[in-house]
């Protein structure tokens, strides 16, 4: 009855070491999903756009809630897990320690925040979000990783990378009944907004 809520991924971004990760913005791919999204009339009845306060969440966001004609807010605390501790890791070092940061939920590894701790805080989020939104569809905009941890929050699951978006540089999104809360499938690729798949 209160409608839709969707949790979407920033889609590919443009890598800088040199620059905090939570500075980094989409490149143009990105953008032109973004775009496409924003120009395709899909998730129309959307009245709340609620974004991560990263650079990369916010460009995904801002377009979107200015197609829909919706509010759009910031949450701090809607940002990626913490990585600051090792800041940018090379593809494959990357990988390893995000499969050590999903397998090992309560450990900090290499510094960074933990999955458990991290999942608390995203539930946290979504729950004020929630608490406040008031009519029609709710969208959700943030990263993959906490995503993830919502995701299987939310589909009771324990913590496990089985659950994550999977490669492609981002751009999914889950969705679920604001009645009931439970994802009504796996991560999609966001043109399945607007497209038979």
């Amino acid at each position: 009855m209160r409608g839709t809520l969707r949790y979407l991924t920033h889609p590919q971004v443009r890598i800088d070491p040199d620059l905090d990760i939570p500075l980094w913005s989409l490149n143009e791919v990105g953008q032109q999903r973004v775009a496409a999204l924003a120009a395709s009339g899909a998730m129309a009845g959307t009245t709340s756009v609620i974004s991560s306060g990263e650079t990369k969440a916010i460009e995904t966001a801002k377009p979107l809630a200015t197609a829909l004609g919706s509010k759009m807010q910031v949450r701090a605390l809607m940002h990626e897990n913490d990585r600051s501790a090792t800041g940018f890791l090379p593809p494959e070092e990357f990988e390893q320690v995000a499969d050590a940061f999903f397998a090992e939920p309560e450990r900090s590894v290499r510094g960074w925040e933990t999955a458990a701790e991290a999942q608390a805080r995203i539930v946290r989020e979504f729950e004020a979000c929630l608490a406040d939104h008031g009519r029609g569809d709710l969208l959700l905009v943030g990263h993959g990783g906490v995503g993830t941890l919502l995701y299987c929050h939310l589909s009771g699951q324990p913590i496990s990378r089985e659950h994550d978006q999977g490669p492609g540089g981002g751009g999914c999104y889950f969705e679920c009944n604001m009645d009931r809360l439970t994802p009504r499938t796996g991560w999609q690729p966001m043109e399945f907004l607007y497209s038979e798949g």
